[in-house]
């Protein structure tokens, strides 16, 4: 005889569910809070009150053992008792209790469970113990479960809200691994005008992870935008590929990501492990994924109401129009220092804005009104809109005192509303961005321009840091190369290892050969001058390991002798040496991510790498292409381009060497690091002149 349990999980699978893998979890056709209290002061009142919201769309079960009502409406003893089962079940219950719980909503075949309570995975081993349990019985009767150690879910669209706090609803989805920080997120937002389409408090992740929310707030209608804040993050590369797809349907990502300090790379074993650190990989990743990255939820929210309405900056050239000449020479500092233009306005979009102001007006950009404003309201819309429309900027931010006349009569207000409304038309009559910052920034006539999807803020800087993240989000970079099938392992990390490796696979190496210990210094086939390395060192350099310039059988020999006795090495690599003097030292270096997989790293290479720190990160494999604009990027790429008289370098050998790596790498899974340092930039080729290579959980 079929159990009921059995009989649930046998009819939830019969058919694809129509509104989506997670649609129980956010369309629920019925849910149950279990734990519901008529105490205002307890969680399982909260969540019960906001729940009962939506009682007319499904059916809402309270639940708690004593009995009784939650604002006049009954609650039942147990799950057993409801009249029917509840698709979607939210756990607002202590720890000690929340077993017992999820069972029971298994039992009554339950498709979704949401678990308020903490004391899981955050505490340790024996809470990710339990955990683990927990997540296998849910997995096991085909139920998911959000949480534990979150504050519930939200869908506006469904009317489904089912956490502590009910926020504003509005455009914005919401995926937060921290509550409290959701809440300060809905509360940014509502001061905007703004709120959340859906809202989902991860906790653990223990099952429903931010991946699979992400790709589910891709394909949400209501969605027009997108916030994130990830504390940890599981799967990477589906992170970025559903980044992407947001990317391409317009909807921005905006990504906060906490404990992204670099402390991790303090114990690195190459330059590429120091290099490539946690928030270089981030950093990364944000790049490769179209995605906004954001240090704070004042800054996230900022970018958002930037890249909100559907004018986004198509470029980086910013016109400025003040009602103060210092307020406009401020912005145009701020722009330089954000990455921004302000060009110098033609002389027919000059001539039209002087034709609108006053003869003590500046007309170059940035546009000082002086005093024209006040002399005629109407001219704020005209003198916005000829920058708008003159196709010379890309954005347009108005700073200043706009809406400080509506605090002095509401005949001014009214004026200034007028003018607003003037500015709200003309960006969307010529699609170009337009940003407002105001030391009256709360006024009536700004909160107007709100309501139209207006940024306004109170710092020029917010404005104008939130306009540069939005340039940066226009473009989006290649996607990294699929990963290739793994190839045959390297069991051995020796610095010979290193190179025949290298070799094996066509890439350029300086000709060497191997002495073991005793072995006569003879080395036929090199040419002189030749560099000897000991092995078995980790920094071959530091440790003096390492001996340049020998010109003759005579000095080679002589070496050879020098490291035997002062080091002792397992053995050492005879190598010609490169004209180094001819070219510039870089450094390529692969790693493996536990998030983001295969890694790629170039920069200025040699001793000195990691005090010159000029790198460029991006998830590989990458093709040729995306090398060689990763170190035309770099700081120092005019050393290759031939600055001051010097030859061009082979900047496309480099490029095809590092690509190459990238490759490599990715097919080799057991390889942790794979390091080229120097690879030297020559004329008319590349030399890897020192390989490093590290496997997984070697010592």
């Amino acid at each position: 005889m079929t159990s009921r349990m059995e009989a649930a999980i046998l009819d939830r699978d019969a058919e694809p569910d129509e509104r989506g893998p997670l649609g129980p979890l956010f369309a629920p056709r019925s849910l149950a809070i279990v734990g519901a209290s008529d105490d205002p002061a307890k969680w399982g009142n909260w969540i019960a009150i906001n729940a009962l919201k939506g009682a007319h769309r499904r059916a809402v079960f309270l639940v708690n053992r004593r009995g009784g009502t939650v604002a006049g409406h009954p609650v039942y003893p147990s799950l057993r008792d409801l009249p029917s089962p509840a698709e979607l079940v939210v756990l607002s219950v202590p720890a000690n209790s929340i077993e017992a719980a999820i069972d029971d909503a298994l039992a009554a075949g339950s498709r979704v469970l949401v678990a308020i309570a903490a004391g899981f995975g955050e505490l340790g081993e024996a809470g990710r113990e339990r955990e683990a349990r927990i997540v296998a019985r849910v997995r096991a009767a085909g139920a998911r479960l959000l949480g534990p150690n979150c504050m519930g879910v939200s869908d506006a669209g469904a009317e489904l809200f089912v956490a502590s706090s009910a926020a504003e609803t509005g455009p914005i989805g919401l995926i937060s691994q921290s509550g409290n920080l959701g809440i300060e997120l809905g509360l940014l937002l509502g001061r905007e005008g703004l709120g959340f389409s859906r809202f989902v408090s991860l906790g653990n992740q223990a099952d429903i992870e931010a991946e699979e929310v992400l790709e589910a707030l891709v394909d949400h209608r209501e969605t027009r935008a997108i916030l994130l804040y990830l504390e940890e993050i599981r799967d990477g590369r589906r992170l970025v590929a559903a980044a992407r797809r947001a990317h391409q349907a317009g909807k921005p990502v905006v990504l906060i990501a906490a404990g992204a300090s670099d402390a991790a790379s303090r114990a690195a074993r190459s330059h590429t492990g120091a290099l490539a650190t946690p928030a270089a990989v981030i950093a990364a990743a944000c790049r490769a994924g179209g995605i906004v990255e954001a240090p704070s939820p004042t800054a996230a929210v900022a970018a958002i109401k930037v890249l909100l309405p559907e004018a986004r900056p198509a470029g980086p050239r910013l016109g400025i129009v003040a009602d103060g000449g210092g307020h406009g020479v401020l912005a145009a500092d701020l722009a330089a220092a954000d990455g921004l233009q302000v060009p110098r306005l033609g002389l027919e979009t000059a001539a039209a804005l002087a034709a609108d102001l006053p003869s003590t007006a500046s007309t170059a950009n940035p546009v000082d009104m002086a005093g024209g404003g006040e002399q005629d309201f109407s001219s704020y819309g005209r003198v916005v809109e000829t920058l708008l429309a003159s196709g010379e900027v890309d954005a347009v931010l108005l700073t200043g005192f706009f809406g400080g006349y509506s605090v002095k009569s509401d005949e001014l207000g009214q004026r200034e509303l007028a003018a607003a409304r003037h500015m709200a038309d003309a960006r969307d009559r010529h699609e170009r961005p337009l940003l407002l910052q105001s030391m009256h920034f709360d006024a009536m006539p700004n909160d107007a321009l709100r309501e139209r999807e207006v940024p306004v803020f109170a710092a020029a800087e917010d404005a104008i840091h939130a306009l540069a993240r939005a340039v940066h989000w226009r473009d989006l970079p290649p996607a990294p190369l699929p990963i290739p099938p793994a190839e045959q392992a390297v069991v051995a990390d020796d610095y010979w290892t290193a190179r025949q490796f290298l070799e094996e696979a066509g890439l350029p190496v300086a000709a060497g050969r191997l002495l073991r210990d005793g072995e006569t210094p003879a080395v036929e086939g090199l040419r002189f001058p030749v560099v000897a390395k000991a092995l078995g060192l980790r920094h071959k350099s530091d440790a003096g390991g390492v001996m340049l310039g020998i010109e003759n059988d005579a000095t080679l020999a002589e070496a050879l002798a020098d490291l035997r006795t002062r080091l002792s090495p397992p053995a050492i690599v005879v190598e010609e040496e490169a004209p180094l003097a001819e070219g510039i030292e870089l450094i390529v270096g692969c790693r493996r991510d536990p998030r983001f997989g295969p890694l790629l790293l170039v920069g200025l290479g040699g001793i000195y790498a990691e005090i010159l720190r000029d790198t460029a990160v991006t998830l590989g494999p990458v093709d040729q292409q995306t090398a060689e604009a990763l170190i035309r990027g770099l700081r120092g790429a005019p050393l290759l381009l031939g600055a001051r008289g010097r030859a061009p370098l082979d900047i496309a050998g480099a490029a095809e060497f590092a690509a190459s790596l990238s490759r490599l790498a990715a097919s080799h899974p057991e390889i942790a690091e794979l390091e080229v340092n120097p690879l030297i930039v020559l004329p008319d080729r590349v030399v890897a002149l020192d390989a490093r290579l590290t496997l997984q959980n070697s010592g």
